[in-house]
């Protein structure tokens, strides 16, 4: 495929522009992109094959590729972040030369990546647009001509994608706009529909479970509680049950604080599948007991038998396990009984091993409170050896370990690990999100906020919609962030770090998915990165690895 020659230093903006054209640019140039070397900075994340977009646009997307057959005429479907989510043309060298520039599924096309292009200017102003030849930013996008419209949900007003088509400059035709509009149309019913196929099933689903327990009903646009429920949870609570509805497994069943400090269980069930709502069953320990007597009282030919006496734990060892940034010391100390000793790895493996073990010794002697060894997983082997032989023991102090994840540990460090008898290990943060309410108010505390400070159920869903790779460290930066923009009341979205401020939660990675990761990760690790060689050893081509490693979140 080729177009109109255009020299790499045109980097001049059209004398004539027109207005919506020009304030993307000026945008653009703000966001310190160069037309030149715009490409360069374009990004790539992983996109929802299953999402509801997809599957409205699907049909009607076909059709539209069978319409526009035998042209070099290309669709695109992006998502509400800007992401190509779906691709398509007749013509396979057109494809080639998205291949070229970049724009590929999973790129994003927002201005702050590429510059102005049609989708890019249309997520910024809502309304369709055209951007030909000479309009786009990047020199490499200027052989074409591109016509996108939003896609916006009916019932909520919400911007759900792009759909694009594009052409050669050359080729542009304006009745290509009506063509756009008229597809975006029937996508959006098709969404409208679906919803509400949806939402019938959710309330069917929801009328039928009963009204005794605590049940709250989550859609993608629907949330509903029976009274029960109300009785018991607060706006918080269901900011928070929204979030976790997101994540939540068939059958899943989730531990959960309430704001009132109510320790609760979540039940989670599915309705209408991944694309559906879920179902959540609250219920706290006590009504179980409650249920079990009675159950017990109706039960014939069972004796009860007493519980087993628990024996003395006093000198138990603990493991507090989990990876960096996911509150294992803080909650070491939660395990410790007074007084508390804490003992660091990075002191012997800094200082004099000599002296950690003489200090170790002291306490032990002592043989009062708890001592917490910190990072015992990066000890010497002669410290490993000595905290050993105490553990052996069972004796007076107990001693807790903080180490990293238990499936990492090795040699002396896993049989360390192994004397512990109770263990906790810790999730990162994404994977206890409906513990981030407790964590948020604790760090708040930390941090010297304000008793009245507290956040809002909008700022907790977006908090809870994050994937949250820094831990509780990044949790603890957005705090920090908050208390500069607002020292009292509620805080709100806007108070947010702009990168915290998406409602919309992350996919998690399927089952297959990980395996497929996997795969590639162990390709690339066996050839050193070498991605031609890891290509090969895969069977699979050069560019499709490329592909994988975006959509599937492996870092180069």
């Amino acid at each position: 495929m080729s177009g109109p020659p255009i020299s790499p230093a045109s980097r001049r903006e059209p004398a004539s522009q027109r207005d919506e054209i020009a304030e993307s640019w000026r945008r653009t140039e703000l966001a310190g992109l160069d037309p030149a070397s715009a490409l360069t900075r374009i990004t790539y994340g992983a996109v929802d094959a299953a999402d509801r977009l997809l599957a409205a646009a699907a049909p009607v997307l076909e059709d539209l590729d069978a319409r526009l057959a035998g042209t070099r005429i290309s669709t695109m479907l992006l998502d509400a972040d800007g992401r190509v989510v779906t691709r398509s043309c007749g013509d396979q060298r057109v494809l080639r030369a998205f291949d070229h520039v970049g724009v590929d599924v999973g790129a994003s096309l927002l201005e702050e990546s590429v510059g102005t292009t049609a989708p890019g200017v249309v997520l910024e102003t809502r309304t369709g647009v055209s951007v030909h030849g000479e309009e786009h930013f990047a020199v490499a996008l200027r052989p074409f001509s591109c016509y996108a419209q939003p896609v916006i949900h009916p019932t909520t007003r919400r911007v759900e994608g792009v759909l694009d088509v594009t052409t050669l400059a050359t080729e542009a035709n304006p009745l290509l706009v009506p063509l756009v509009a008229r597809a975006v149309a029937d996508i959006e019913q098709r969404l409208l529909d679906g919803a509400r196929i949806a939402d019938r099933e959710l309330l069917a689903a929801f009328q039928a479970a009963g009204r005794r327990r605590p049940l709250v009903a989550v859609g993608h646009d629907l949330l509903m509680s029976n009274e029960a429920a109300l009785d018991l949870l607060d706006a918080t609570d269901l900011a928070v049950l929204r979030g976790m509805a997101a994540d939540a497994g068939d059958g899943s069943r989730t531990p959960l604080v309430l704001a009132s400090g109510r320790e609760v269980r979540v039940h989670a069930s599915r309705v209408g599948g991944s694309r559906g709502g879920a179902l959540l069953a609250v219920e706290a320990p006590g009504e179980n007991r409650q249920r079990t007597r009675r159950l017990g009282r109706r039960t014939t030919g069972l004796a009860a038998r007493p519980a087993a006496a628990a024996g003395p734990t006093g000198a138990a060892p603990v493991l507090v396990s989990g990876p960096p940034g996911s509150g294992r010391t803080t909650r070491a100390h939660e395990l410790a009984e007074a007084p508390t000793s804490v003992l660091s790895s990075a002191d012997a493996l800094v200082g004099s091993v000599s002296a950690w073990a003489r200090s170790f010794d002291v306490l032990v002697r002592s043989g009062r409170g708890t001592v917490v060894v910190d990072g015992a997983d990066l000890l010497p082997p002669p410290l490993t050896d000595l905290v050993r032989r105490h553990l052996a023991r069972a004796v007076a102090p107990r001693v807790v370990l903080v180490t990293g994840p238990v499936e990492e540990l090795e040699g002396r460090a896993a049989a360390l690990a192994g004397l512990c008898t109770r263990r906790e290990q810790l999730l990162p943060l994404a994977g206890r999100r409906h513990d981030l309410p407790r964590l948020a108010g604790s760090l708040l505390r930390e941090l010297g906020a304000d008793p009245s400070l507290h956040l809002t159920p909008g700022a907790l869903r977006a908090l809870t919609a994050q994937e949250w790779p820094g831990n509780l460290v990044e949790l603890r930066a957005v705090l920090a962030h908050v208390l500069e923009r607002r020292s009292t009341g509620g805080v709100v979205v806007d108070d947010l770090p702009e990168g915290h401020r998406s409602h919309d939660p992350v996919r998690p990675l399927g089952a297959m998915e990980r395996a497929e990761r996997d795969a590639v990760v162990g390709a690339l690790r066996a050839h050193g990165g070498n991605k031609v060689r890891a290509a090969a050893d895969l069977g699979i081509s050069r560019t499709t690895l490329y592909a994988k490693i975006r959509a599937l979140r492996i870092a180069e």
